[in-house]
């Protein structure tokens, strides 16, 4: 499936210590930032900022300036910086003098599904361009990377586009309530269960090693696994929370050090094998496509509007993440 970079002397060994160490270090800076709310400002507000000048300027030669990684990194952080406000903006009415919070706004919880919906769309509109324009082995046009153009691009296309239909009971976003342990005040979603989150991963992974082959072992390996690891653990119920903040670290540091990938001992390339990409992209389709007959299903039997309303109130994994909401 991969292929590491012996010639410049990696060792399988290496190569695994580099991943290990990218996935954590994702996962610990994914930790700081949700736990103090200035440091999750400072990550996705300031960091950006300053990182942007440099792209632009001395880093202009090197940088990745294409539509779609730009897109990547800058709806990612629009992203992180709207979830931190829905966490963390509160005020008080001047007339009436009664406190609001901007979690309790109901136009305000539209943004989540908003963003992770225009995130997924960008990666499906990337994938119908490869396979359209690509019908075989060829170099992009931005001459970033080869891609091997096929079918898979369209199955892994339309699995992106079911894992947004399956979107669902984004008004039941809520905030995690402060404890002794944690006083990350997440943004907690529990109608997004686990296996909507599977099959985002499964689909999403199949994305990168489409259209991103010479980046899959770390922002389609590493970068997915963080984030699910997190919010099956210590940071449950907000696996789009830990999704977009790791997200945008990481384009923010492939913007930054695109090299680190693309080239020398610790980069990693697909084996570009279309058996393989046949398959993973065929694993998500179906995996999608499970998760959207379940939805229909459970819309059907319980009468709820999965867009209006929550769907999954009676799973017991609902119940477990709406326990810790405030």
């Amino acid at each position: 499936m991969f292929v590491f970079n012996y010639a410049e002397g990696a060792t399988l060994l290496s190569v695994w210590a580099v991943w290990i160490l990218v996935f954590v270090a994702l996962f610990g800076l994914n930790e700081i930032a949700r736990r103090w709310k200035y440091v999750g400002f400072f990550s996705f507000v300031i960091l950006p900022i300053v990182l942007s000048i440099l792209w632009f300027t001395v880093l202009k030669d090197t940088t990745y300036t294409d539509w779609f990684h730009l897109a990547k990194v800058y709806s990612s952080t629009a992203g992180c910086i709207g979830f931190w406000c829905i966490r963390h903006v509160k005020g008080k009415n001047k007339l009436t003098g009664k406190e609001w919070r901007l979690s309790e706004n109901k136009w305000a919880l539209c943004f989540p599904p908003l963003i992770l919906a225009i995130n997924i769309l960008e990666a499906v509109t990337r994938d119908f361009q490869v396979g359209m324009q690509y019908h075989g082995l060829g170099m992009l046009t931005d001459e970033a990377m080869q891609v091997l153009g096929g079918p898979w691009n369209f199955m892994n296309g339309i699995a992106g586009i079911l894992n947004i239909i399956t979107i669902t009971g984004w008004f039941g976003i809520c905030i995690r309530k402060k404890t002794e342990k944690d006083g990350s005040m997440d943004m907690l979603w529990p109608d997004m269960v686990w296996f909507w989150i599977v099959a985002y991963d499964l689909w999403n992974f199949a994305y990168t090693y489409n259209c991103l082959p010479g980046h899959a072992w770390y922002c389609g390996f590493a970068l997915l696994l963080a984030p699910t690891l997190c919010a099956f653990t210590i940071g449950k119920g907000a696996w789009l929370q830990h999704r977009a903040q790791t997200l945008a670290l990481w384009c923010m540091f492939a913007q930054t050090f695109p090299l680190f990938q693309d080239k020398g001992k610790f980069a990693v390339a697909s084996a570009y094998n279309s058996n393989i990409q046949f398959t993973v992209s065929f694993l998500a389709l179906i995996a999608n496509i499970a998760v959207f007959i379940y939805m229909i299903y459970k819309s059907v039997k319980t009468k709820r509007n999965p867009y209006l309303g929550e769907l999954y109130t009676d799973l017991e994994k609902y119940k477990e993440i709406k326990a810790l909401a405030e």
